[in-house]
């Protein structure tokens, strides 16, 4: 039986690192398709194209909605459109090895928010993370002249907004079906879009008609959201908390290798090092190093 549980484990870890890789490459698809189409239209295809499959494999589920269940999954999806907004508008602007890396940023914020929902305070490691996450952020996003540019605030801001995001899933979740909350926030994130994308962006964009453009929407609808986030939502339990976050934060890191090999972005050894500052404060995060053999030593002295 521990043998079929490490296996087990062993196979969520693999789906979640194939969720990274799927999410580090969505930034040079979205990165590419900014030429052609705009950041609320981009949203409203994604996200259409990754609720429908959902809603019509599992629509017996969605058959026993209740008030509770529905108005927490608008709120999810109020959440996840604002802050895929501000990614995708963000990477208008900046780099997409930037802006994956900004956006795991949300990794640091959670802790904060707990603190300031529940008054139950960040420990040390918490705590030297965000300022390692700071001085990671200053290294990557600094100009010369000590300026930062637009691309790269509204990214943090969308880092802010996946925060806020993950602490409500994690109260909600507990209280629903997982799938059903996925299908809500989805739909209510792609009617959101096909909402605001004529007021914010204007007419229908002719380029969703290119083939490459119509390959890259699918890509986003289909791997990077509604494959993502089921992958996510079923690797997650079959292994531990710190494992899943040390996992899920290669999304950058991936986000990154991607932009450079296939888009030539070019990193300085300044920005280099934010990379390394912010990727080192996501997993004290979240793992306070309890991988390392000393902390594992250190664990079993306590018990």
């Amino acid at each position: 039986m521990q043998a079929k549980e490490k296996k087990t484990q062993l196979l969520a870890g693999m789906g979640l690192l194939l969720t990274t890789v799927i999410w580090g490459f969505a930034f040079v698809i979205v990165k590419n398709s900014l030429d052609f189409i705009p950041p609320t239209y981009m949203l409203a295809f994604r996200f259409t194209v990754g609720a429908l499959p959902l809603a019509l494999i599992f629509y017996k589920k969605l058959l026993r909605l209740n008030g509770e269940i529905l108005k927490e999954g608008l709120l999810l999806g109020v959440f996840l459109f604002l802050s895929y907004l501000f990614q995708t508008i963000g990477c208008r602007y900046t780099t997409a090895g930037k802006n994956a890396f900004l956006t795991t940023v949300y990794v640091v914020l959670v802790p904060f928010l707990y603190w300031f929902l529940s008054r139950k305070r960040p420990d040390i490691y918490c705590m030297a993370a965000a300022f390692l996450a700071i001085l990671g952020i200053g290294l990557l996003s600094l100009q010369g002249d000590l300026t930062i540019q637009i691309g790269d605030v509204l990214t943090l801001i969308c880092g802010l907004g996946f925060a806020l995001h993950m602490v409500c899933i994690d109260r909600f979740a507990k209280r629903h079906d997982p799938i059903v909350l996925t299908i809500l926030q989805l739909a209510t994130a792609a009617l959101l879009g096909w909402i605001l994308a004529p007021v914010l962006d204007g007419g229908f964009p002719s380029g969703i008609f290119r083939g490459d453009m119509v390959g890259a929407m699918l890509y986003l609808g289909l791997l990077s959201t509604m494959l993502g986030f089921l992958l996510q939502n079923v690797c997650q339990k079959y292994t531990t908390p710190n494992a899943a976050s040390l996992l899920l934060s290669l999304e950058s890191v991936f986000g990154a290798l991607f932009s450079v090999w296939f888009l030539g972005e070019r990193f300085s050894v300044r920005m280099l090092a934010g990379c390394v500052c912010i990727f080192v404060a996501i997993v004290m995060a979240e793992t306070k190093f309890s991988f390392l053999p000393w902390k594992k030593k250190e664990a079993v002295k306590d018990v």
